[in-house]
C-alpha cells in the first residue's frame, strides 16, 4: 500500500495537477488538505473517473480534507478531531482502507504568533496528541498523514534565520511533535531518509522553489505494525515545479502486506469489519 499526503491548496483550481499526479504516482491512498471548497463543490466525478473513490469534509474558502482510495471505497470512521465541540474548521478526517485506519489532518498554521491563531494551533495539537494516543492503544494499523505545519528540527529547513519567529518552528510546537512521536509513532520519511534535506513545501514568495528554500511540513506517521512493514518513502518534488502548482509537493510512504523490512513474514492487513 502506497500512502500519500498532498496539500493541494485549492482542489478545483488545481484539479488538473492533482489528476496528473494521481495518474503518474498511483498512490493507493491519498490524503488531501486545504481543499478550499464547500462540501458540495468537491469534484467527486473527476476523482472517480481517475479511478479513485473518496470521502471528504469540505469548507468554503478555507481548510478542507479528503481521503482518496484507488479502486476501493474508503469507509469513514470520524469526520472531526475529538475534544472541540464548537470547532467547525474542516481539518481532520478518518477512514478505513483495506484494514488500515487512515487519519488525514491539517494542523493549524498558527501565524501570527503570539496570538489567538497560535493558541488555537497549540490547543488543536493537544487534542491530536490525546486522540493519537487512543488510536495507538488500539493496536490497529494506523496512519497519521497530513500537513502538520511543523518543521520538526533545523535539519528540516534550509539554512535561514528569516523563519525564526514563525509559528512552524517554535520550540513549543516542536516539543508537541516530539511528544506525539514518543507515543510510539514512526516518522516514515525520516526513517527511510535519516539525513539531509527532505522538503515538501516551498513558499511562493522570493522564488522559494527555484532557490530550493524548502521546509518539511508534511509528515506520515505509522503505528508500530505498519512501521515494521515500511519499505520506502519520499517526496514527489517535481510536482511543485509544474505550472499552477500547489506550494506543497506530495509526500508518500509504501508499506508491505507481506514482509517487513527485516525480512520476517507478516500477516495480511485485517478486513474493514475489524474496525
Amino acid at each position: 500500500m502506497k500512502i500519500a499526503t498532498f496539500n493541494i491548496n485549492g482542489i478545483n483550481r488545481r484539479l488538473p495537477n492533482l489528476l496528473a499526479w494521481l495518474q503518474a504516482a498511483k498512490p493507493d491512498v491519498a490524503c488531501l488538505q486545504e481543499l478550499k471548497a464547500a462540501h458540495a463543490d468537491f469534484p467527486r466525478d473527476a476523482i472517480r473517473e481517475a479511478g479513485y473513490e473518496a470521502v471528504w469534509q469540505g469548507e468554503r474558502s478555507w481548510n478542507g480534507v479528503a481521503i482518496l482510495a484507488r479502486g476501493r471505497e474508503p469507509v469513514p470512521t470520524r469526520r472531526s478531531l475529538p475534544g472541540g465541540p464548537h470547532d467547525d474548521q474542516a481539518r481532520y478526517l478518518e477512514a478505513a482502507v483495506d484494514g488500515v485506519l487512515i487519519a488525514c489532518l491539517y494542523l493549524p498554521n498558527g501565524n501570527p504568533q503570539p496570538g489567538p491563531k497560535f493558541d488555537y494551533k497549540l490547543a488543536w495539537f493537544e487534542r491530536l496528541i490525546i486522540h493519537a494516543a487512543e488510536l495507538h492503544a488500539t493496536g490497529l494499523p494506523v496512519v497519521l498523514a497530513g500537513d502538520y505545519n511543523v518543521v520538526p528540527t533545523d535539519a528540516d529547513i534550509y539554512p535561514s534565520k528569516s523563519w525564526g519567529r514563525n509559528a512552524l518552528l517554535q520550540p513549543v510546537v516542536r516539543e508537541a511533535f516530539a511528544r506525539l512521536l514518543a507515543q510510539g509513532w514512526t516518522d516514515a520519511l525520516r526513517t527511510i531518509h535519516p539525513a539531509g534535506p527532505l522538503p515538501s513545501f516551498w513558499d511562493y514568495m522570493r522564488d522559494g522553489f527555484s532557490r530550493d528554500a524548502g521546509l518539511r511540513l508534511d509528515h506520515i506517521l505509522l503505528s508500530p505494525d505498519l512501521a515494521g512493514r515500511l519499505t520506502d518513502a519520499g517526496v514527489d518534488r517535481s510536482v511543485r515545479g509544474e505550472q499552477n502548482a500547489s506550494d506543497h509537493a506530495p509526500a508518500w510512504a509504501s508499506v508491505s502486506n507481506k514482509r517487513a523490512r527485516n525480512g520476517r513474514p507478516l500477516a495480511p492487513f485485517p478486513d474493514h469489519d475489524q474496525h
